[in-house]
């Protein structure tokens, strides 16, 4: 992990939630032989949580936790990357793709068996207790209805815009009110817009993909739930998302590298049932 230059926060502010990776690739040929290093490093601003002095530091917040797990899955596909053009290796995917080794990844941050191996208390040393690891799993569907659907009106409100035929003859109020009014789960509130804060879709490169976030969310839970079922350390099912997914970048369809780790096409299914919203 490394921080920022100068841009470490003071302890007043607590946790900064901010990482980010970068991935390199150098080629070039020693004694006639071609040779390629991927290196990737996770940038943080911040993982650590201070205490009330300057000194005292408690740790990482479980989201820390998380967000680590998620850059470290980016850092993962581009340092197994085996393709041999850079435009078509390691995170050079489709849009939706790219998320998949980074997302799955946040999946271990609840698992006992991977806290019990690092999280202990951080001046006594206890081992993380199997109360606390049972009120973060709990924790960890709250509201997560409500946020799936949060998720798709942004969505359909980016679609909205990229399906228009020509230029609008109502104001950008009156095509969010049209777009979002069938998925609507809480009242709309007058004076409040999407739309001239969505920064994703006009300028951050999800243009007509801001769905991708969703469709990434179930991959990774149709590909987790093979861990599920061979155990979140099975080498047979991490060698087989290495193989066909980590290794292999965009150089295939990732339809069907999917298809070759997983068996099947995504399962949504697997999404309901890792949020706990199946109705069972």
């Amino acid at each position: 992990m490394f921080a920022g230059p100068g841009e470490q926060s003071s302890f007043e502010d607590g946790f900064e939630n901010y990482l980010w990776a970068c991935f390199d690739r150098r080629s070039f040929s020693v004694n006639d032989n071609s040779v390629t290093i991927n290196s990737y490093f996770i940038g943080s601003e911040l993982l650590q949580q201070y205490g009330s002095t300057p000194n005292e530091i408690t740790g990482a917040t479980l989201d820390g936790v998380g967000l680590f797990c998620h850059e470290f899955g980016h850092a993962l596909h581009g340092i197994l990357a085996k393709g041999s053009y850079e435009s078509l290796t390691g995170t050079n995917v489709a849009r939706d793709f790219v998320e998949l080794p980074s997302q799955i990844m946040e999946n271990w941050g609840y698992e006992p068996e991977y806290l019990k191996s690092f999280a202990r208390h951080y001046s006594t040393g206890e081992m993380i207790p199997d109360e606390l690891i049972a009120k973060l799993a709990a924790s960890k569907n709250f509201h997560s209805a409500y946020l799936q659907v949060r998720q798709l009106h942004f969505g359909y409100l980016d679609l909205a815009y990229h399906t228009l035929e020509s230029e609008p003859k109502i104001s950008a109020a009156e095509i969010e009110k049209r777009a979002l009014q069938p998925y609507l789960t809480l009242p709309a509130v007058d004076g409040t817009l999407i739309s001239t804060a969505f920064s994703h879709i006009f300028s951050g490169g999800y243009s007509a993909g801001y769905y991708s976030y969703k469709w990434a969310e179930v991959l990774e839970a149709d590909a987790y739930s093979l861990f599920k079922e061979k155990g979140i350390f099975s080498h047979e099912a991490a060698d087989a998302f290495r193989t066909n997914i980590l290794e292999k970048g965009s150089s295939e369809d990732e339809a069907v590298l999917y298809r070759n780790f997983r068996g099947h096409d995504p399962q949504p299914q697997a999404l309901l049932e890792k949020l706990g919203i199946t109705g069972k």
